[in-house]
């Protein structure tokens, strides 16, 4: 069991409907008191889904598709999944942020795994996609902000990966750190985050088969917008916790420093599950919507994987390991 209930959250814990309209004021005013926390502009930006683009976007994979692992909804389009990103080394504006990237080479490129393992190892991209057949994986994207989307990824498991290193067992963490220059990252100038970005799993976390190292989506590759030409996703973690532009990928014997979680500790936890019972300190996560549709959804614990993941975290106080 979740050592976490509905009473376990007061009233004051969970936004007022007038504060979440109001939000937008405070946002506004707080910007001009510190322009450099991008993680207030986190839900400001215009809406994506005002936008005329359709959601239901026929699609018929061009690899195998994992059944197993994949939710039987249709997939939010293409043009939502590669025009609406949170990468702020390019840009806090999620819709400038393909404009931003568009140049960015993702050739050559390598992958250091290091730590705890029999011996490091540098991997080249291409020898890495190599290593294991390609899959698709149908699965709910879900963005703290409260956005969210269902992606067709294209990939393989990342626990192969993790038994082609051969961790030794003093690794019980892994941290995944992403690609970091200044001179083509722009963004990186303008926000005072400890550069480059850095997340983390348990090792039983990315030993789960959900968890997934992904190169492509839509059959196709990954967009530099969307973290070419390597990225993890967790689908049932909130969406900063899904690493863009892998380069290095530490096995470590304690847990690991986190962007978001140094920087505003009170806000985003190293665990970011999706919980609808455990609000953000400055909105409700009761409630998501998806790119493309005008009304809201109730958010599933665990986004919708507690079947798959729910006894990783058994006897946890999801409240203190939010």
């Amino acid at each position: 069991m979740y050592l976490i209930n509905k009473s376990d959250i007061s009233e004051s814990e969970v936004t007022p409907e007038k504060d979440y309209i109001n939000r937008r004021k405070f946002i506004k005013e707080s910007l001009i008191l510190s322009a450099s926390i991008p993680a207030i502009l986190a839900c400001e930006n215009k809406p994506l889904a005002e936008k005329k683009i359709s959601i239901n976007t026929p699609y018929k994979p061009k690899y195998n598709l994992n059944k197993k692992y994949s939710v039987n909804i249709t997939p939010t389009s293409y043009e939502y999944i590669t025009s609406y990103n949170n990468f702020y080394e390019f840009s806090q504006d999620k819709e400038n942020v393909k404009h931003a990237a568009k140049d960015f080479k993702t050739r050559p490129w390598t992958v250091q795994l290091l730590g705890h393992i029999k011996k490091t190892l540098t991997l080249d991209i291409d020898k890495l996609i190599k290593l294991y057949s390609l899959e698709e994986r149908i699965y709910r994207f879900r963005c703290v902000e409260r956005w969210a989307m269902i992606v067709p990824w294209l990939g393989f498991q990342l626990s192969h990966l993790i038994k082609y290193a051969e961790p030794t067992s003093k690794a019980k963490y892994i941290q995944f750190e992403s690609f970091y220059d200044p001179e083509k990252m722009p963004g990186t100038k303008s926000i005072s985050l400890d550069w480059p970005y850095k997340e983390g799993l348990r090792m039983d976390e990315a030993m789960n088969p959900l968890a997934f190292l992904t190169i492509g989506l839509y059959g196709k590759k990954l967009p530099p917008q969307n973290g070419a030409p390597v990225r993890i996703v967790v689908p049932w973690k909130y969406g900063f916790k899904n690493l863009k532009s892998i380069v290095k990928i530490r096995f470590l014997d304690h847990q690991p420093k986190t962007t978001w979680n140094t920087f505003y500790p009170n806000e985003y936890g190293f665990y970011a599950n999706v919980n609808p019972t455990v609000s953000h300190p400055r909105w409700s996560q009761a409630k998501e919507k998806r790119l493309g549709e005008s009304e809201e959804r109730k958010t599933l614990l665990f986004n919708g994987y507690e079947k798959e993941v729910g006894y990783l975290y058994e006897n946890m106080n999801l409240r203190r390991n939010y």
